[in-house]
């Protein structure tokens, strides 16, 4: 399983984990064995939204204030990766945020800044095409 159906999982629940798990697999599957993992996985976390807007927004922000409460530690989620993650009681190490990148297609991953917010917003703009609604302010 891939750190972005963990993502998936910390925010919708297990069944959309496994969703995401499944269209992973379908395209792993589907692809020739020469193509790169990093194209593979990019693509399986790309999908296009889908057509008609999912029955129920998922509140991403109300969830991750619940978990930051309980966790009674500030952290903005809104702008970092490592405090999305931290959230979720995922790793957020350099080692799983590079493995992150490269499911994400993020090329030559070396932990910067730069790289950083990028990948916060993919994770992001993700979320909300699987169903999470989040502040205006956070896609920017």
């Amino acid at each position: 399983m891939g750190m972005f159906s963990k993502i998936i999982g910390g925010i919708f629940g297990k069944k959309k984990q496994e969703e995401q798990e499944q269209k992973e697999a379908a395209v792993v599957a589907a692809s020739p064995e020469s193509a790169p993992v990093e194209s593979v996985v990019a693509a399986t976390v790309s999908l296009e939204a889908p057509a008609v807007a999912p029955a129920e927004q998922v509140d991403v922000d109300a969830i991750f204030a619940e978990k930051a409460a309980a966790k009674g530690e500030k952290l903005d989620w809104k702008v970092s990766i490592v405090d999305l993650l931290k959230l979720l009681d995922l790793d957020s190490s350099y080692s799983a945020r590079k493995d992150l990148a490269v499911e994400l297609g993020i090329a030559g991953y070396e932990g910067t800044a730069e790289q950083n917010l990028q990948m916060h917003k993919i994770v992001v703009e993700n979320i909300v095409k699987n169903g999470g609604s989040v502040p205006g302010d956070v896609i920017a």
